[in-house]
């Protein structure tokens, strides 16, 4: 049998003030009661490797292997891991469908790196729809943006 695992919910985002420019990413993670905001941003990057990397940093935050649900309103990330496409894109040496070198491949490894000791779960959320935990962490990664 599995051992018990600890539950961990993370909502993430990312935000950028031009696109590309300037960048910061959030992440509130929640362990029952728990509550731990952390954020931090970039000077030069895009609004998708910032909601990777919300990502990312969430799941190294974690000191042991755990049960983790990732809400993030980020198609680009929710369907990368429900359509398996990291799958795809290792198997053809990091090509994507097209051919063409898969964008941000050094995120997306550190990613899939932060996530192998986990068992991960993916759900898309509605940004801008009034989901608290959603609309804190694009207060703080909109104040991550190095100014």
């Amino acid at each position: 049998m599995g051992e018990q695992r600890k539950e961990i919910v993370v909502y993430t985002d990312g935000a950028c003030s031009k696109n590309p420019g300037p960048g910061g990413w959030a992440a509130v993670l929640k362990f029952g009661e728990h509550v731990k905001e952390i954020s931090g941003g970039a000077p030069q990057t895009t609004n998708q490797r910032m909601e990777i990397q919300s990502v990312a940093e969430a799941l190294k935050m974690l000191k042991e292997p755990c049960q983790v649900t990732i809400y993030s309103d980020s198609a680009y990330v929710v369907n990368c891991f429900k359509q398996k496409w990291y799958v795809n894109w290792q198997k053809n040496g990091w090509r994507n469908s097209k051919g063409d070198a898969v964008q941000n491949r050094d995120l997306w490894e550190m990613l899939l790196e932060a996530m192998k000791p986990h068992r991960v779960e993916f759900k898309k959320v509605k940004g801008h729809a009034g989901v608290a935990w959603n609309e804190r962490c694009d207060e703080l990664a909109r104040a991550a943006i190095p100014r």
